[in-house]
């Protein structure tokens, strides 16, 4: 803490966060309305049937932390095949979702908006 008593620093819990449905499966978001980091921060449980969809504001930066054999990422056309510590920075308008069960840290800039989630 500083002299005021206030806190320098922010601390999320993600075991703490509600998990909120996507298009991916389900998410904890973190850090909204932080105002000194430019984003949100999410952990995300991807499901076997996420959706092919896109933002056309946001940029996402996928790191995988654990994935089956055989998940994959598709990026417009193409297939990704994946593994975990691999990471991805997907750019607003590229279609994409995740294919097989996987859990990735997203680090969405800027901060999260689910009214840019665009689906074809």
């Amino acid at each position: 803490m500083n002299d005021t008593g206030t806190r320098r620093y922010d601390l999320v819990d993600f075991d703490q966060l509600p998990g909120v449905s996507c298009p991916c499966g389900t998410s904890r978001r973190g850090l909204a309305h932080v105002a000194e980091f430019p984003g949100t921060l999410h952990v995300v449980d991807i499901s076997l049937d996420a959706r092919l969809h896109y933002h056309k504001r946001l940029t996402e930066t996928y790191f995988i932390l654990e994935c089956e054999a055989g998940a994959k990422l598709q990026l417009d056309d193409d297939l990704i095949d994946l593994k975990p510590r691999m990471c991805i920075v997907i750019h607003p308008g590229v279609r994409h979702r995740a294919m097989g069960k996987m859990k990735v840290l997203n680090i969405v800039v800027p901060e999260f908006d689910p009214s840019d989630e665009w689906f074809d």
